[in-house]
């Protein structure tokens, strides 16, 4: 069964699908989305630490890289459910980063003691892109 899934999945789909997931990060976190909240509540001070951007690259690529990973995990969810369509997409995307994703997250921000809007601007990236990347998976199989 394993061999059947990693040759049906349509791989370029799912690189698409992780840069679209990878790109909506980049707009969730600018300064034209949730970016200047999000980065305030943290106590990050961009624009005065001339610092604050070094290593951003190795950051983005590693983000990446779990972008693709979370999305091969999509596909193989997609293939297993059968989820063809754009209706099996959405649920399929919302069961996942809802149960997954955000209730993680939510266990980890419990302990932490983390402020509601931080978790909403991190639930709601997960909730969002995850559903997305699902969307994409699904409907182009």
């Amino acid at each position: 069964m394993l061999n059947e899934i990693l040759t049906t999945i349509n791989y370029l789909a799912l690189v698409v699908s992780a840069f679209a997931y990878f790109f909506l990060g980049a707009l969730w976190y600018s300064k034209m989305c949730f970016g200047a909240t999000w980065a305030g509540i943290q106590g990050i001070k961009m624009e005065d630490n001339p610092d604050a951007k070094k290593g951003m690259g190795a950051i983005m690529a590693k983000s990446l890289i779990l972008n693709l990973i979370i999305s091969f995990g999509l596909a193989v969810m997609v293939y297993v459910f059968s989820a063809h369509d754009i209706m099996s997409g959405l649920k399929l995307g919302l069961l996942c980063s809802i149960c997954f994703s955000a209730a993680t997250i939510s266990m980890s921000y419990v302990y932490l003691n983390k402020p509601s809007m931080l978790y909403i601007i991190d639930c709601g990236y997960h909730i969002v892109g995850i559903t997305l990347s699902s969307v994409i998976l699904s409907i182009w199989r």
